[in-house]
């Protein structure tokens, strides 16, 4: 029998979205990698495994990768609901985060981890202040990060302007390079808060160093009018003029586009993140999912902050993504359970140009979830991609694996002592209030 580090089994298999799923299906990797797919009772004969999850009621899928986050804002969870954008941001958000400290940033990317294990996720695209903590939470708890410090025009918490910021992008670019589950992006906030300079380094940045552009685009009605104000032209558009506009660009919320902007980032092979519920909160709107999908875009989903959303869940994301597009087109077969899948997992890894991502095939990653479907609510099981989207919840995440480490069994966290966790947050809650 061959030796491998991990064995895992369950009543299906979900190998990729767009498959249909193994009955009895298991899943064996070494040294972070998958080694094997294929039946439970086939794999068991074959292997010799040092650690075996045998879930005879489990549904094993890729790991969920969370697009757009802002990890540390866990930490204003509640603090300010049922708010318009810009209100919510410049008359409660930044004056919280004044207060902001690394230390506060490292606690707050751990509570956020903690969660996102929980609903599943292996990992997460992020944007925020104090970067360098987040990784090295993130490096800690086990999970993958494509992180970026968040550059704006005006002071933050961590850095007087937005050169200084992106002279610490290169640092920690210098600084977690080669690591295997940490990548460096390069995070402009806006088109509205960051200047025309600041957009040409990040590009410069991002070119030299072959990196991904993090940034929102389009979010707001507000938005989409001030930049047609400034540039005359759209907030897509006006990105055109810099050259920021590639496959390596995340456009994240994308809720204003026009016609005229999907045909140029589908020319452009921007990529977009939809974030759904934050969208639905805030009152941004909804953004065109269906016609992105429909002119060869491809999309991510993101979950926001958890101050805007207010939870990191993409079992629920994926499905106010699906019925939010049916919805609204009157088309029940909009957006369908694999597409919706895909945009956590396989098309998601399409995206941050990591196809060893996304997907349960020999060669990849072992990043996945296992679900229980031993539950009232998850019976009958006729197609387990449906249920994934449609019936599973985040209570429902038994056992999660990255790069082969169990970050979670039998939904006890390996990686993160939960209660020390949730003492250290109630001290820093007083910091917060102050």
């Amino acid at each position: 029998m061959e030796p491998v580090d991990l064995l895992v089994t369950g009543e299906y298999l979900v190998r990729d979205p767009f498959s249909p799923a193994l009955r009895n299906g298991a899943v064996t990797a070494r040294d972070g990698v998958i080694v094997e797919t294929g039946t439970a009772e086939t794999l068991k004969r074959r292997y010799l495994p040092v650690v075996t999850l045998d879930r005879p009621a489990g549904l094993i899928i890729p790991g969920l990768i969370n697009m757009h986050t802002h990890a540390p804002m866990i930490l204003f969870r509640g603090l300010a609901d049922d708010l318009p954008l810009k209100t919510w941001l410049e008359e409660h958000i930044f004056p919280a985060e004044s207060r902001l400290t690394p230390e506060l940033v490292s606690l707050g990317t751990e509570l956020a981890c903690a969660e996102m294990i929980r609903c599943g996720t292996t990992g997460f695209v992020d944007m925020y202040l104090f970067e360098d903590q987040v990784a090295g939470a993130v490096d800690r708890v086990g999970m993958r990060g494509w992180l970026g410090e968040g550059v704006f025009d005006f002071p933050t918490p961590a850095f007087p302007g937005g050169m200084e910021a992106l002279r610490e992008t290169e640092r920690l670019m210098d600084k977690w390079r080669d690591h295997p589950r940490i990548s460096i992006t390069v995070d402009p906030h806006t088109p509205y808060t960051c200047s025309r300079e600041l957009l040409e380094e990040s590009c410069r940045i991002a070119a030299a160093k072959d990196a991904l552009i993090v940034m929102h685009v389009s979010e707001t009605d507000w938005e989409e009018a001030e930049i047609r104000k400034i540039h005359g032209a759209s907030p897509a558009h006006y990105l055109d003029t810099i050259g920021i506009l590639s496959s390596r660009f995340l456009a994240v919320h994308c809720v204003t586009l026009n016609n005229r902007d999907i045909s140029l980032f589908a020319e452009k092979k921007v990529n977009v993140v939809h974030c759904p519920e934050s969208n639905l909160k805030l009152g941004s709107g909804i953004a065109p999912v269906a016609e992105f999908l429909e002119n060869g875009l491809s999309v991510g989903i993101g979950t926001d902050g958890a101050a805007s959303n207010n939870d990191l869940d993409l079992m629920s994301e994926m499905d106010t993504c699906a019925k939010l597009a049916k919805g609204v087109g009157k088309d029940p077969t909009l957006v369908s359970a694999p597409e919706a899948l895909a945009m956590t997992t396989s098309m998601a890894a399409e995206i941050l140009h990591r196809e060893d991502l996304g997907r349960l095939v020999p060669g990849a990653a072992a990043d996945l979830a296992i679900l229980d479907l031993h539950q009232v609510h998850m019976r009958p099981c006729y197609k387990p991609v449906s249920h994934i989207v449609y019936c599973a919840r985040s209570g429902d995440v038994q056992d999660v694996v990255v790069h082969g480490r169990i970050l979670m069994k039998d939904r006890v966290l390996t990686t993160i002592d939960e209660e020390s966790l949730l003492e250290k947050l109630e001290r820093a809650v007083d910091e917060i209030r102050m």
